[in-house]
């Protein structure tokens, strides 16, 4: 990966509490603005202004789940100046309140429950497999179809599956609306590494974008692979993908309330 990026995104991560300006960031890659942009959004798929905000949510969640800092600190501390700027912009991000985020965590709830919609009338299906790289023997991988490269928002669909090492594990997100859609996947492996305390490791997986009209099947095969430095962070609350019971189904779900992680351990 290009070291200027590199050197961006880690001011980025260093930086975020402060008001870092468009200026700044190329400052710190040694590049023009307007030539560090085009090379950010290239590497990325996303402005730098756009990351930035990404990563100043993805820490105020972390704060909210580990800190007992009151959500207007936590504001001040990711470089929100307003409250109500940072409450909008989580809740829109993450898809719930910082209040009721912090809440599901400490109730163990890991994902946000999806609303009991109708199906849509006029809707297509995303369908494929998932393939784990070498070196892994199972995961479980979270699969959604969202409206930009970051997972962030209520997606159009969701499901969780099991794949495994050989196999191609097969997914279907029905009922997604007619455009066009991100489809990103996240997923918990195990490796071949007989140490169980090596095993643990987060895959990623991504596909831009796909299309979909109506009463189609849009055929998308997603190949997981090890996180990358370029890799946005995760806003959306996803469900627990550790807390898994074997025999218990999840469900595909597009606006409808799929079988989340239980609660707690």
């Amino acid at each position: 990966m290009n070291s200027a990026i590199k050197s961006a995104i880690a001011r980025i991560w260093e930086g975020y509490s402060e008001p870092l300006s468009l200026d700044e960031i190329a400052k710190s890659a040694i590049l023009s603005r307007f030539h560090f942009s085009r090379v950010f959004r290239a590497a990325t798929r996303v402005s730098p202004g756009r990351y930035l905000s990404a990563v100043r949510i993805y820490q105020a969640k972390r704060l909210l789940a580990t800190t007992s800092m009151s959500v207007t600190d936590i504001s001040l501390a990711v470089g929100f100046n307003s409250l109500g700027s940072f409450t909008n912009h989580f809740t829109d991000s993450v898809g719930t309140s910082p209040s009721r985020f912090r809440r599901m965590w400490t109730e163990g709830i890991r994902g946000t429950p999806q609303p009991e919609d109708e199906a849509l009338p006029e809707s297509g299906t995303i369908t494929g497999t998932v393939t784990l790289p070498a070196g892994y023997a199972t995961a479980r991988v979270y699969i959604g179809a969202f409206d930009t490269p970051i997972i962030q928002r209520r997606p159009a669909a969701w499901t969780v599956v099991e794949a495994e090492a050989g196999t191609k594990a097969r997914y279907c997100l029905p009922d997604v609306s007619p455009g066009q859609w991100f489809v990103r996947a996240v997923a918990t492996a195990d490796s071949v590494d007989p140490e169980p305390w090596t095993r643990r490791s987060l895959l990623l997986g991504d596909v831009d974008p796909v299309t979909v009209a109506d009463r189609s099947t849009s055929m998308v095969g997603i190949a997981l692979r090890p996180k990358r430095t370029t890799d946005l962070p995760i806003l959306y609350a996803i469900p627990d993908l550790e807390a898994h019971r074997p025999g218990r189904p999840v469900r595909a779900a597009a606006g409808r309330t799929a079988e989340m992680a239980p609660r707690g351990r």
